[in-house]
């Protein structure tokens, strides 16, 4: 469960939840040249002014509150996607609760309410955790059992964190408690939350990584009730390894590789905030990573406290070579800043569900590649196909619309920048850029409306090579989210906006040059 520095998780909770849209800043002045720096599937009736801000395509909170994604479990020919919500959000009341949501698709989801209360033992409310589908009855609540490991604070407060267990006999639509004391009491130690468990098929038993501060640990059970730690993976300077991930995926060349995740903040390291992981070897005990340096899933300001999970066919058969991963589309440093609250009653989106493969680069290391989820194939309402268009300044296109995905490939011979002007306005002042400028790619969200009031947080970068004289770029824009898979998905960039619903205008820009945008296409979901 994903906290901040200096300020704790409750006192952000109990922040007031109405009218924070107005604390947004008025936009920036701006020039039309740009400057490089899953809905829920029956939506809540949006203002009374027809005006929303509820995203088109990307799930949603029915109402109040969310943050944290929990990680789906495949049950009964379906994922179970639980998340921490809480329905006393615009009261001020503090407190998470774990609410589900179902789907086949990853792009359709049906809600089911709330399914693990909070306030229902003296423990309190519910935080980070995760689902596992006991199919060996081995912590004797029937097979099939679903069972929740979740972390909670006795007492009220957030500096006593203990790892507790849940269980439901219906397949996971609702959950009882399994006594008041911890399966895994705190051994003295102020961060130790988080639990992403696993089952360790080879060794025949569970296996727990636990967030504590720059330390994520390893526990391991025969039973889901009682737990040993057996050794630790610690790594500083990115802030408390927060929702620890643990999965094991194999390239395309055959290689298996064990991976370690977590979200963290390298801000101050220049470094992102998102979910940071390790390739590796793990032995049941100890994580060994190929090296010190994490890679970032994510390279945007926004994919916090992402969870990954097994890709299954419609049979239930595990895909060993990629899986699916979900982000909650938001930060700490600004969660609760947001028109939706005012026009929507809501608080929390999420990212797409995106797959993500293992791929080796040419240095022969290892990396994570991302996708947007095949699901929207089948969602697609409308499709605009520009095919190639030639460009040398600043073109705006015919197009208008607020929620859309647009490919294209850029190529060109002689260039210093090249990209796309999102939800730009009538007057070209304000615009979401996107594209490459010298040796970088980037996602600049600084002249339009958002929540980063320190202006720090603006313009995100990764590396990229000019002299290829080329780049893919797949773009997911929706009323409140712009995520960019750059070329293979090596590098994704995941930001949260809020542009005028009146910006609709899309234009294409190059700098220093001109190139061509090859098989440009424009894409419209209806979900």
């Amino acid at each position: 469960m994903p906290g901040t520095s200096g300020i704790s998780r409750r006192a952000l909770f109990a922040g007031s939840a109405a009218g924070t849209a107005a604390a947004l800043l008025p936009v920036a002045t701006a020039t039309a040249a740009p400057q490089p720096e899953a809905a829920i599937k029956k939506k809540p009736k949006a203002a009374a002014n027809g005006a929303s801000y509820r995203a088109a395509y990307h799930f949603t909170v029915p109402d109040q509150w969310k943050n944290d994604p929990q990680r789906p479990v495949w049950i009964d020919g379906e994922y179970h996607y639980y998340y921490l919500y809480n329905a006393d959000y615009f009261t001020g009341a503090v407190g998470t609760a774990w609410r589900l949501a179902t789907t086949k698709d990853l792009v359709s989801f049906t809600d089911r309410g709330v399914a693990v209360p909070k306030d229902t033992t003296p423990n309190g409310d519910l935080w980070s955790g995760s689902a596992v589908v006991d199919t060996g009855n081995t912590a004797g609540l029937g097979a099939g059992a679903v069972v929740v490991i979740v972390t909670m604070s006795p007492g009220g407060g957030t500096d006593h964190q203990e790892q507790f267990l849940y269980y439901s006999t219906d397949g996971g639509v609702t959950f009882g408690n399994h006594g008041t004391d911890p399966v895994l009491p705190n051994p003295g130690v102020a961060d130790f939350r988080d639990p992403k468990v696993i089952r360790d098929e080879d060794r025949g038993r569970w296996v727990m990584a636990l967030a504590e501060s720059d330390k994520i640990g390893f526990y391991q059970s025969d039973d889901l009730t009682s737990w040993t730690y057996v050794d630790g993976f610690a790594h500083d300077g990115i802030g408390v390894l927060e929702c620890p991930d643990l999965f094991r995926i194999t390239a395309g060349d055959g290689t298996v590789k064990w991976v370690l995740g977590a979200s963290a903040n390298g801000k101050g390291s220049g470094l992102p905030n998102t979910y940071a992981y390790w390739t590796g070897s793990f032995d049941g005990s100890a994580f060994t990573p190929d090296a010190n340096d994490p890679q970032w899933l994510d390279h945007g300001w926004d994919w916090y406290a992402a969870v990954t999970f097994e890709k299954r066919d419609a049979r239930g058969a595990v895909d060993p070579a990629a899986r699916y991963a979900i982000g909650w589309v938001n930060d700490w440093d600004y969660a609760h800043t947001t028109p939706t609250i005012d026009c929507d009653g809501f608080n929390g989106t999420d990212s797409v569900v995106r797959e993500i493969t293992l791929k080796k680069a040419s240095d022969s290391t290892y990396y994570l590649a991302s996708r947007p989820v095949a699901g929207l194939d089948s969602h697609v309402s409308r499709t605009v196909n520009l095919g190639d268009v030639t460009v040398d300044g600043t073109k705006v296109l015919d197009y208008t619309g607020i929620s859309y995905e647009v490919t294209t490939e850029i190529t060109w011979s002689r260039l210093t920048g090249a990209g796309l002007q999102l939800r730009r306005s009538p007057d070209g002042g304000r615009h979401i850029d996107a594209g490459i400028y010298a040796d970088y790619a980037f996602l600049n969200r600084r002249n339009t409306v958002n929540a980063d009031t320190s202006g720090k947080w603006q313009e995100s970068h990764t590396p990229f090579d000019q002299a290829a004289g080329t780049v893919k770029l797949r773009i997911l824009v929706d009323r409140t989210s712009v995520e960019m898979f750059v070329d293979d998905g090596r590098y994704v960039h995941t930001s949260q906006v809020f542009p005028y619903l009146l910006d609709t205008r899309l234009a294409l820009f190059t700098i220093g040059g001109s190139a061509v945008f090859r098989n440009t296409v424009i894409r419209e979901f209806s979900v």
